[in-house]
């Protein structure tokens, strides 16, 4: 038998259709039709919902359910929805309600909201709001997690520890299944506790979470380390520790407790106040000592060191690692010659799937290293961003026959650069041939800027005339029609597509 719960506000229509075997039924404002007399086999059910569509009668409807509380009884196939539909709309209270009633024996957070698509997807939710709202999230799921386990230890403490079983022996009164909560968390100042007191329930309780990425926000290196102390060792999978103002004396606090995490796959470090100082004596022990840490771990892939000022130290910071990287992300990092020529060099080129050189001028030395990286990468890089490099016209001229190379290259970011419209189309024609190629970011053409070409700026895209932009994209978009390779995507906003992430590669 199938239930399909509807609260909407919709006009009287007709069910009488294949599945429904003539069912007739008003949905009027405020109520509730719970169709359950459907006496048909699953496979003559022609009706079918997906879920994930914003304007799927059953997402209608489940965000009218959990507009309000207390929930109604709610079957358990119609869980999922309304936890898509309550994370969309950003109700903390109705998922705490949700997760504390879960039917399942596990609840994946990571796949009721895909890779963020209901997330990103809507128009009302931006960057900033979304970063917010996952604090918010978390702290529902872990608040759920403790008020559960609060009422099971009191239901323990007045229920019987022994009975009766059918042959009149007495057996111990069988515990409650658990149920494993995979969620990523995001820890603040202000969730500090209420996460650490989830945690902290074990594994006895009856709602257990497993973390896949611990994101901390504005807190002390010393309580990072009692997070990372209560979570499950098997799960997690990504750590990022960019938006805690870490210095180096703080990160090789934290890292020595990321070693019991075998599955711990990707990393983000930020530094920006130790890296690229003047030498100190304390630098000098330091570094080495950041590289002997990340050296024990042997399934990371990913690292990020995001603003890091690594200049002349990338030998030193990844020497020690056992596999090879195979996504790194190096914007902001003040990279000086030797650091591309090292790691062309490196085991990690060949295996390099994803890399992001952000923010550099590549006319200071940097383009035959990198090049070479390039070269080295050709067969693996799958995500390759050079954006707000400098890279010119000459520049991309040398690169470009090393990027054709590049078969299996799926995302190429070039965004502010400072290349002519002809050197764009150029590329356009010749990286037709790729056959992966599915996104690419290029930057406005120096053609359509309205003052000096010369005096070239990130920021002046408030000076782009918008007529002669129009016609470059036009030409563009001609371009591909004419080739049949509609399937790529060429933009000159790089917020409208969200790049791929790692795990996704």
């Amino acid at each position: 038998m199938l239930s399909f719960l509807f609260f909407c506000h919709l006009p009287d229509f007709d069910t009488s259709f294949p599945g429904f075997r003539g069912l007739r039924t008003p949905l009027s404002c405020g109520a509730f039709v719970l169709a359950s007399c459907l006496h048909t086999p699953a496979p003559d059910l022609t009706f079918t919902v997906n879920y994930k569509s914003m304007d799927s009668l059953v997402f209608l409807c489940a965000r009218r359910v959990v507009a309000q509380r207390p929930l109604p009884d709610i079957p358990a196939h119609l869980y999922p929805v309304l936890f898509q539909a309550a994370f969309l709309d950003g109700r903390p209270l109705v998922l705490q309600d949700l997760v504390a009633t879960w039917p399942f024996p596990e609840l994946h957070y990571l796949q009721l909201v895909g890779d963020l698509e209901l997330h990103w997807g809507h128009p009302s939710i931006d960057c900033d709001q979304a970063v917010i709202q996952d604090s918010d999230i978390t702290k529902a799921l872990v608040k759920a997690c403790v008020e559960v386990s609060k009422h099971q230890q009191e239901f323990q403490r007045h229920r019987p520890k022994q009975h009766k079983g059918c042959s009149g022996a007495t057996t111990a009164t069988p515990q409650p299944p658990g149920v494993d909560v995979h969620t990523d968390l995001y820890v603040s100042k202000k969730s500090n506790k209420i996460v650490r007191d989830a945690l902290q329930t074990g594994a006895s309780a009856p709602l257990r979470i497993k973390c896949h990425k611990f994101q901390p926000r504005s807190i002390s290196a010393s309580d990072i380390v009692n997070f990372l102390q209560c979570l499950d060792p098997s799960c997690l999978r990504r750590v990022e520790l960019r938006r805690c103002r870490l210095k180096l004396s703080d990160i090789l606090e934290i890292l020595p407790h990321l070693s019991r995490f075998p599955e711990l796959r990707s990393l983000s470090l930020q530094c920006t106040n130790i890296f690229g100082l003047p030498h100190r004596p304390e630098l000098a022990n330091g570094i080495p000592c950041l590289a002997r840490q990340l050296g024990m771990l042997p399934s990371l892939r990913e690292l990020s060191l995001e603003y890091s000022q690594v200049s002349g130290n990338l030998h030193q910071i990844l020497g020690n690692l056992q596999t090879p990287l195979e996504s790194l992300e190096l914007p902001f990092c003040s990279l000086i010659p030797d650091d591309l020529a090292f790691l062309s060099q490196s085991f990690h080129a060949p295996a390099l799937k994803r890399l992001k050189l952000s923010s550099y001028d590549i006319s200071q030395g940097l383009l035959e290293p990198l090049r070479l990286l390039l070269e080295k990468a050709s067969a693996s890089l799958l995500h390759l961003d050079l954006s707000y490099c400098y890279i010119a016209d000459s520049h991309l001229a040398v690169l470009l026959p090393t990027l054709l190379r590049c078969s299996r290259l799926r995302f190429l970011g070039l965004n502010s650069n400072p290349l002519s419209r002809a050197a764009i189309k150029d590329l356009l024609q010749k990286t037709l041939e790729l056959p992966n190629l599915h996104l690419v970011v290029y930057p406005y053409p120096l053609d359509c800027y309205t003052g000096d070409p010369s005096a070239f700026e990130w920021h002046l895209g408030e000076f782009v005339d918008a007529e002669i932009l129009a016609a470059a994209k036009s030409e563009f978009f001609q371009i591909l029609v004419n080739s049949g390779r509609t399937d790529i995507v060429w933009t000159d906003d790089p917020d409208s597509h969200k790049a791929p992430d790692y795990f996704s590669l």
